[in-house]
C-alpha cells in the first residue's frame, strides 16, 4: 500500500528498551478534499530512510498496515493497530534538462495567435 502527500514532520529516532529498538516517526498529510495527517512509523534500519526529508515536501510513502492483540491485567482484549513504512519516494523531481533528453518546456498559450480562420460548418469525417 502507497500513501502520497506532503511532509508535514519528521520525527527524532526514539530508542525503546535494553535491545535499543529504534522508531521515528513520519506525518503525511494527503492532497485530497479532506487532506488527512497519517502518521507512518519507521522502525529499526527504516529509520534512516528519513535523513533528508524535510517538512513540506511531497512523498509517496511505501507501507505496510500491522495489527495486534493485547490482553490487560483485568482480562479484557484490546486491539491496535499501527501503519509502518518501509520506503519513501521524493515525488519533487528535478526540473527536466533538455540535454540529458528531458523534454523542453512548452510556451505559454500567450505566445500562440488564435485561430481566427474557423470555419463551423466544414464537416468532420472522422468516425467518432
Amino acid at each position: 500500500m502507497e500513501v502520497q502527500g506532503k511532509v508535514k514532520m519528521v520525527g527524532e529516532t526514539q530508542t525503546f528498551g535494553s535491545n535499543g529498538f529504534r522508531k521515528r516517526e513520519l506525518v503525511v498529510t494527503t492532497e485530497e478534499q479532506y487532506p488527512q495527517h497519517i502518521m507512518v512509523e519507521f522502525v529499526q534500519d527504516k529509520c534512516d530512510l528519513l535523513n533528508g526529508y524535510n517538512v513540506g515536501q511531497a512523498v509517496k510513502v511505501s507501507i505496510n498496515l500491522r495489527g495486534r492483540e493485547w490482553v490487560n491485567p483485568q482480562g479484557e482484549t484490546k486491539y491496535f493497530n499501527s501503519i509502518q513504512g518501509w520506503r519513501i519516494e521524493n515525488l519533487q523531481a528535478a526540473a527536466p534538462d533538455a540535454s540529458a533528453g528531458g523534454v523542453p518546456p512548452v510556451a505559454p498559450a500567450q505566445a500562440f495567435e488564435p485561430a481566427d480562420n474557423l470555419n463551423e460548418e466544414d464537416h468532420d469525417d472522422l468516425p467518432f
